[in-house]
């Protein structure tokens, strides 16, 4: 089970452990948190400005210090707090408002520290943009090891999706990407829209057809010199265990798929929680950032995008291995969606869904309870399949 600091608030709770799992370090996370536990239950405002507040303060702290290591050479003790301070900002303007000022200010800072630890810490980290339509998608490309690659002109590589409410730079915090690199894989973590930078910076929302951006960043690996094009596979997390196997139903370039939490039906979890009878939520303003990530304006118009998301007609059609993982205990999806998308995934060659129980843990929404587990699973599981 999740250790939930504040055991009447699971968003703080799922958030606080997003944080450990990234890189925080618990007992600045217990030190910063300990004064909010009073006041977690309400979940409002004025609770939610005390959140950003107390994981600011961690933030400019490990910013501070890593301004120090910096300023004396000590660059790679100075990276690992620069990526620190990335995770407390980013936990900060987790459950601010999307039309607060400060939650873009937050958003910004925290971009700033990551590239400065990423100079330091991860000097083949690319950042590049992924054409789209008459934009492009913001994305980081993390190159497999050398170690491991022989030929570095031939590297599969993995397109990894956001969900609702994570972005690239978490994605690489947990050690998704350094995870594929030892395994041979490059990883290119994309903000698609709705997500991330595509909608905090360029206004790019979220809709159902996921495999229009997912065509783009196949269109834009197939382009570079080291990728090998016949082996493009794509990840998704949470939310994205309906973007993945939606756009692996269509875009039959990609040659597996991971549903990292699999979301079968969107429509019909937004509804019960729109009414009162549905899954836990994972940000305390649910329905204003839904909004906010779909540009609608109404409980009505929310669903009206959200009951176009399900897999019905996509996962008949998926063609390439697919793998689903799901936590037993998932307070926000009913494990009978991951059975689901596997039972109707007639025309993949090999579709496998792994369930993390309480014998071994995992068993919460992405294995936010240990998301090593998930990390170490699925990352074998592409090795074998590219």
């Amino acid at each position: 089970m999740m250790f939930e600091y504040f055991p009447d608030n699971y968003p703080w709770s799922m958030a606080a452990m997003m944080a450990v799992n990234a890189g925080a370090v618990m007992s600045e996370v217990d030190e910063a948190l300990k004064p909010l536990k009073s006041i977690a239950g309400a979940n409002d405002d004025a609770a939610n400005d005390a959140w950003h507040s107390q994981w600011m303060m961690l933030g400019e702290r490990s910013e501070r210090l890593a301004d120090q290591d910096d300023s004396n050479g000590r660059i790679l003790s100075a990276g690992a707090k620069y990526f620190r301070a990335a995770v407390y900002f980013m936990t900060a303007e987790r459950m601010c408002k999307s039309d607060s000022p400060i939650r873009i200010e937050t958003y910004k800072r925290m971009l700033n520290v990551f590239r400065k630890g990423a100079e330091r810490r991860a000097k083949q980290m690319e950042w590049v943009e992924v054409p789209y339509k008459d934009t492009s998608l913001p994305a980081l490309f993390y190159p497999a090891s050398k170690d491991v690659i022989i030929n570095q002109q031939d590297q599969p590589c993995i397109i990894h999706f956001d969900g609702l409410d994570v972005m690239k730079e978490f994605l690489f915090l947990a050690g998704i990407a350094e995870a594929y690199a030892a395994r041979g894989i490059s990883t290119l973590l994309i903000d698609h829209p709705g997500v991330g930078e595509a909608l905090r910076l360029r206004n790019l929302k979220l809709f159902p057809e996921t495999e229009i951006p997912a065509g783009a960043a196949v269109d834009y690996l197939e382009g570079r010199s080291d990728i090998n094009s016949d082996r493009i596979g794509m990840a998704g997390i949470s939310l994205g265990g309906y973007y993945v196997p939606r756009a692996a139903g269509f875009e039959h370039r990609l040659k597996c798929a991971v549903a990292w939490g699999a979301i079968n039906d969107y429509g019909k979890i937004t509804q019960g929680r729109l009414d009162g009878t549905g899954t836990k939520l994972s940000v305390s303003h649910w329905e204003e950032h839904m909004n906010w990530v779909f540009g609608t304006t109404s409980p009505q118009e929310i669903l009206d995008v959200t009951g176009r998301m399900n897999l019905d007609e996509a996962v008949k059609n998926i063609q390439c291995p697919l793998l689903v993982i799901h936590g037993e205990g998932d307070r926000q999806i009913p494990l009978e969606m991951a059975q689901k998308t596997i039972r109707e995934a007639i025309n993949s060659p090999r579709a496998e869904l792994k369930v993390f129980g309480s014998e071994d843990g995992g068993i919460e929404h992405c294995q936010v309870d240990h998301g090593a587990l998930a990390v170490e699973y699925m990352t074998d599981w592409v090795a074998e399949v590219l």
